[in-house]
């Protein structure tokens, strides 16, 4: 039961999640981030942790459709494991829906 990241994360990234994942499984994309459901230890430290509620366990309904899409990106994305300041409009895009469609971008982060 691995956690995954959903479309909640894009245009926010606060990345306080990155902080206190024990194994260092958060992968980063330009607007958003991703976890490696092969390196996620289901602790589940990570989703109170996230301001936009962005983080779900892959048995929740809705992350299904998340799971392949954190997997591709984990392998194409830098790792991340420190916090950095989220985006400047971060506050603005919190729960907006329909972020994937309009917003998503497939390009990688800077990781670090």
């Amino acid at each position: 039961m691995p956690y995954v990241v959903t479309e909640a994360c894009i245009r926010c990234k606060y990345m306080d999640c990155v902080e206190v994942c024990p194994v260092d499984c958060f992968y980063e994309g330009e607007n958003m981030l991703v976890i490696n459901p092969d390196e996620c230890i289901d602790c589940g430290v990570c989703e109170p942790e996230c301001p936009a509620e962005a983080i779900l366990p892959d048995t929740e309904e809705t992350a299904e459709k998340w799971l392949e899409l954190n997997r591709t990106y984990a392998e194409n994305w830098p790792n991340i494991t420190r916090k950095k300041d989220p985006p400047p409009d971060a506050d603005a895009f919190k729960g907006v829906p329909g972020k994937f469609e309009a917003y998503f971008k497939p390009d990688p982060g800077e990781g670090n």
